[in-house]
């Protein structure tokens, strides 16, 4: 919710919003190569799963010459080298350090356009989330100007009205939907404290709806693990036999070991790019508490929990300040070089439609810890093998099974091996951009044969 001028919000951010940067134009495609407007509304790889998937998918599709233009909103993407980048620009009203702000009213003057920016704003207001569909709206608007630029879409989960807009003016598209965000609804409804809390989530998690009606109108969709595809069958009716499962991969040659960094004895770290029950951030840290009356340990938190959210009350609840170290704002390499530190890494969520931290550990010859949470199992392979698998929301469990990698060189080492050999076999960005790349052909196929609507249907107001 905005503050208004309120006590809340302590911390003010800049009294004018950032330039918005340069359009990059693309690299040209190769022959026979196709032409792509990748869409993704919050685009940083700094803030999730979506901005990393969208960085590599792009580079590696590039590699293979297509040409691809990223669609992006706040905070803005890191893109590659060939890569084009169109800024979609909104009021950014989730920066930091100051989240649900009221913007001055020049930024809605300023804005691309203005009725959207007032339809943004005004949802923010009433505890919704805005950014799917405003994003899609401003990207429809765009697109529509430059139908002779692009062969197809590529929408990165954001299933706004403004899709079926892109569609019904003739475009090609396909979606990526990582997980149905139904699971993160209920996690976040079963952990509310009280009936205010309930009714905010309920609000927030209002652009389901949407989402929803769009993936089920949508022709082709890809996703990351046959988990998730039955997920999304089952809680959001998409039928099956318009899914195709694409895993996500992760780049070897950057997560790799590093015989020349030695691991701290009794480190663990965990990487979490969202504060919110669903990473499973407090059962570890009930676990590391367990652990810490038996041995020397440390936690190292690769992500930004909120000052006041529930993983700082746990660390202060649990007297853990002294041994829990976030860290934040890192590149890959400096990413890697922290896994390498590590002697244990854990997974700890709740539920997973894939999982970057899981195979980005993998692939750096780390030992780890998972959870049986959605498809964790799928991508980490055979408990005792190539990494632990114990049940989700279970600390006790967790520190059974860090403590015993912690006493244990020659298994630590076994599961580290194996679980580098698992990712190097399956899940590449390489591997995820060919099988996108086929997806593609597959659509243009679908629009050569006029097979291009799955029961469109009229888009309700989702908020």
């Amino acid at each position: 919710m905005p503050s208004f001028g309120l006590k809340r919000h302590k911390v003010k951010g800049p009294a004018n919003p950032p330039p918005v940067p340069e359009r990059i134009a693309p690299r040209p495609p190769a022959p026979g190569g196709l032409r792509i407007a990748f869409l993704v509304y919050r685009g940083n790889p700094r803030c999730g799963g979506q901005g990393v998937y969208t960085r590599h998918l792009t580079r590696e599709l590039v590699a293979l010459g297509h040409s691809v233009e990223v669609f992006a909103g706040q905070p803005w993407p890191e893109v590659d080298e060939g890569v084009g980048f169109t800024p979609v620009p909104s009021l950014d009203l989730y920066r930091d350090p100051d989240p649900f702000r009221v913007p001055h009213l020049r930024e809605f003057v300023n804005s691309w356009t203005t009725p959207i920016a007032a339809l943004e704003f005004g949802v923010m207001c009433t505890a919704g989330f805005p950014e799917p569909w405003t994003f899609s709206l401003r990207a429809r608007r765009l697109l529509a100007a430059r139908m002779g630029d692009f062969d197809l879409i590529h929408d990165n989960q954001c299933l706004g009205n403004g899709i079926l807009g892109m569609i019904e003016d003739g475009w090609p598209l396909l979606t990526t939907l990582h997980h149905p965000i139904t699971v993160d609804r209920q996690l976040a409804l079963s952990h509310a404290a009280n009936p205010w809390q309930q009714f905010t989530q309920r609000r927030w998690f209002g652009f389901l709806r949407m989402q929803v009606k769009v993936a089920r109108a949508l022709t082709r969709v890809v996703t990351v693990s046959e988990s998730s595809k039955a997920d999304i069958a089952d809680q959001m009716h998409v039928e099956s036999s318009r899914m195709t499962v694409v895993p996500v991969g992760v780049d070897p040659t950057v997560f790799r070991p590093r015989d020349e960094v030695s691991p701290v004895p009794g480190r663990i770290m965990v990487t979490s790019s969202s504060d919110v029950p669903m990473k499973g951030l407090v059962p570890l840290l009930e676990a590391v508490a367990k652990l810490r009356t038996e041995r020397e340990i440390e936690l190292v938190v690769i992500g930004n929990p909120r000052p006041d959210g529930r993983v700082a009350k746990a660390i202060e609840r649990l007297d853990l300040a002294p041994i829990v170290h976030c860290v934040s704002g890192i590149s890959d390499d400096e990413l890697a070089c922290n896994y390498a530190q590590a002697q244990v890494a854990v997974v700890p969520s709740l539920y997973e439609g894939f999982s970057l931290p899981a195979i980005e550990a993998m692939a750096c010859g780390v030992a780890l810890v998972a959870t049986t949470g959605g498809a964790l199992p799928e991508v980490v392979g055979t408990d005792g093998v190539t990494g632990l698998l114990v049940p989700p929301d279970d600390p006790g469990a967790l520190a059974v099974a860090i403590g015993r990698l912690l006493d244990d060189d020659e298994l630590r080492g076994r599961l580290g091996a194996a679980g580098r050999e698992r990712v190097l076999g399956r899940f590449t960005w390489q591997v995820t951009a060919a099988g996108t790349a086929e997806q593609y052909r597959a659509l243009m196929a679908d629009q050569d044969q006029g097979n291009l609507t799955a029961g469109h249907e009229t888009a309700a107001t989702p908020c």
